[in-house]
């Protein structure tokens, strides 16, 4: 029998860029764990990427079945309409986050995953807690750095 874990993600940000964090709700049978860390200066797509990848990270047998639940359809998109395995075979050129692109990709890849996007903020208790969680690393007084996150990437687009 297959091991099945079900998780739950969520990114927050104050200021698009800004301070932000993630928040991780993984549960298998009796089992959970729960994960988050905030940021300095990050996005919102940033942290919901990072999210994603450290609950599949936390996983520790390979071929695991996952049901991964998100409100990133910036995620849920890229993965289940196939855009990212184009920009893969384009070596991300012209795309943002590239280094997390490519950290979900190795974890992904080890794991029987299904993404599955439900609407944030709609009474979804574990969507909720792992926004209670990602908000509350944000605010944390000791944040560390994304060092992944470039602000000048957001520029470029302007010019």
């Amino acid at each position: 029998m297959a091991h099945e874990v079900t998780i739950y993600t969520d990114g927050a940000c104050s200021g698009n860029p800004g301070p932000g964090g993630y928040g991780v709700v993984l549960i298998s049978g009796r089992h959970r764990k729960e994960l988050s860390e905030g940021f300095r200066l990050t996005t919102n797509n940033r942290m919901e990427l990072l999210a994603a990848i450290k609950g599949l990270e936390a996983l520790k047998k390979p071929g695991t079945d996952v049901k991964l639940h998100t409100d990133s359809q910036y995620l849920v998109n890229a993965v289940n309409q196939g855009w990212l395995f184009g920009w893969e075979k384009k070596h991300f050129a012209k795309k943002k986050n590239p280094d997390l692109w490519i950290r979900f990709l190795n974890v992904y890849r080890r794991h029987k995953v299904t993404l599955i996007w439900i609407k944030g903020h709609n009474n979804n208790p574990e969507n909720e807690r792992c926004d209670t969680l990602a908000v509350a690393a944000s605010r944390n007084s000791n944040l560390t750095d994304d060092t992944g996150y470039h602000p000048e990437d957001d520029n470029a687009s302007l010019l």
